[in-house]
């Protein structure tokens, strides 16, 4: 049996496949985490797992039978409990229906820092799962409200946006027409008396040419006589 057919084995008895995958998961976190930290984790009835330090030593090759140094190490060792051997042997009998008599266990049996971390882990998980539901429950909620949120603030803005633009354009169009009429008004002014000066000196080119015209025609009049 695998971790997928145990997990299959019990999705009826915790309550679906999900259910049980997660227990058996932290579960087996809970052992490994306390056994790697030097706990012993003592099941009654079925077992025990702790810690073994192995000092350095010599071994020997299987195959070739040469002397092999070995380093020192520490390696995870279960020993099974009293009840579990007697099923195994076949001095109890293994019921039929149901779940596998094992005594439970009394007050202490478990070391306490594995117990509490079996504890833990559960409780860590189930509560992950909650806040993640929640969470899920809250951002859905709140994606229409900050959608309608965001349309409002943009129609906002585009409805000041626009408003500001017409100001400004009014304002600009007003300046130009001012400047423009001063301008005008600027050059009224001074081509008013440039005209009036050429007035005069147009005039008097003209008078003189007559005058001298009567005068020369007087003089030879009396040339005749």
């Amino acid at each position: 049996m695998n971790k997928a057919q145990l997990v299959e084995a019990i999705a009826d008895k915790v309550g679906g496949r999900q259910q049980a995958a997660d227990a058996v998961d932290a579960v087996l976190d809970a052992i490994v985490r306390a056994v790697v930290a030097g706990d012993r984790v003592s099941v009654t009835g079925f077992g025990s797992f702790e810690k073994v330090d192995r000092p350095a030593r010599y071994a020997r090759n299987p195959q070739t039978g040469e002397r092999v140094r070995v380093k020192k190490t520490s390696v995870p060792r279960f020993r099974a409990g009293q009840g579990f051997k007697d099923l195994v042997s076949g001095t109890k009998k293994l019921p039929k229906g149901g779940e596998v008599s094992v005594k439970k266990a009394p007050k202490g049996s478990l070391s306490g820092g594995a117990s509490a971390t079996v504890k833990k882990a559960v409780a860590k998980k189930a509560t992950t799962a909650k806040k993640a539901a929640a969470k899920t429950t809250v951002a859905k909620k709140a994606t229409p409200a900050a959608k309608k949120t965001t349309v409002k603030k943009t129609t906002a803005t585009a409805k000041k946006t626009t408003a500001v633009a017409k100001k400004a354009a009014v304002k600009k169009t007003t300046a130009v027409k001012a400047t423009v009429a001063k301008k005008a008004t600027a050059t009224a002014k001074k081509t008013a008396p440039a005209a009036k000066k050429a007035t005069p000196a147009t005039k008097a080119p003209a008078t003189k040419k007559a005058t001298a015209r009567k005068t020369t025609a007087k003089k030879t009049t009396a040339r005749k006589k």
